[in-house]
């Protein structure tokens, strides 16, 4: 499985590193609480707002360099759409990699 990577930051912020640690605790701030968002809405069986979730997450993963996993989101998000929880595991464990990641930050 790919790892979560800080290249897309490190391209943005430059040589700028007030920039880039603005960026990562951005990230570690906003995770956590769109990752319960998400547990809440799918527990509650509430798939739009589920989908919603999901396309705000999938921002997340792809600045944290996961290109397959993007598409997992994607794909997800899509499938939420037409009532449809194809993908759930699969999401679910990119959720997980990237919390232990940004646990490492």
């Amino acid at each position: 499985m790919e790892q979560p990577n800080l290249s897309y930051i490190e391209t943005t912020s430059g040589d700028d590193k007030a920039f880039k640690y603005k960026l990562i605790e951005i990230i570690k701030s906003e995770f956590p609480l769109e990752k319960k968002v998400y547990f809440n809405n799918i527990e509650s069986s509430n798939l739009k707002k589920t989908a919603e979730i999901v396309h705000k997450l999938k921002h997340k993963i792809s600045i944290l360099g996961l290109v397959k996993s993007f598409e997992i989101a994607v794909n997800y998000e899509n499938n939420l759409n037409n009532n449809n929880t194809e993908g759930k595991d699969e999401f679910e464990s990119i959720l997980q990699l990237i919390t232990d990641f940004l646990e490492t930050l």
